[in-house]
């Protein structure tokens, strides 16, 4: 009887050793999967690239967001009223976030959401600084605007 009795309780703590392990093993899971989330954009919801190519950066209230496109970061701080006042941009010539405001865009470039505008720190022929970007962006004069594209590309 005392036997069963040693059994049972050697039984029952394997089994609970066992249930236990297996949350834990769950636990890491779950942890692997926020890791390998990736960053959306918070105006249009796409994920931003792994290359950071044409990606935007915006501190605001202790917190950052991501933009996969520069004119995602315009439209999206206009909505919310916020400031662009901290935006960072990725560099094509350097690959490199910058200051948004010393960066230089050219208007023709192919982006995730046809924007067309890619940033450059160092100062190339027919750019523009970041407050013609903003109000190109606001005006719609972009490259996702058929019109201006034709114009643009002359075709």
């Amino acid at each position: 009887m005392k036997d069963s009795k040693v059994s049972f309780f050697i039984l029952n703590f394997l089994l609970l050793f066992f249930i236990s392990g297996c949350n834990s093993s769950g636990s890491l899971s779950s942890k692997d999967n926020k890791e390998k989330q990736k960053e959306v954009c918070p105006k249009c919801n796409m994920e931003l690239p792994s290359s950071n190519i044409y990606t935007a950066k915006l501190q605001s209230q202790n917190k950052s967001y991501g933009f996969d496109d520069i004119g995602c970061l315009v439209l999206w701080s206009q909505e919310k009223n916020i400031s662009m006042y901290k935006a960072e941009v990725f560099t094509n010539d350097t690959q490199k976030y910058i200051d948004a405001s010393k960066a230089y865009f050219s208007f023709n470039e192919k982006t995730p959401m046809s924007y067309g505008f890619g940033a450059y720190e160092i100062e190339k022929e027919n750019t523009v600084k970041i407050d013609e970007v903003k109000l190109r962006i606001l005006r719609g004069e972009h490259m996702g605007n058929p019109k201006i594209r034709k114009q643009i590309l002359g075709y």
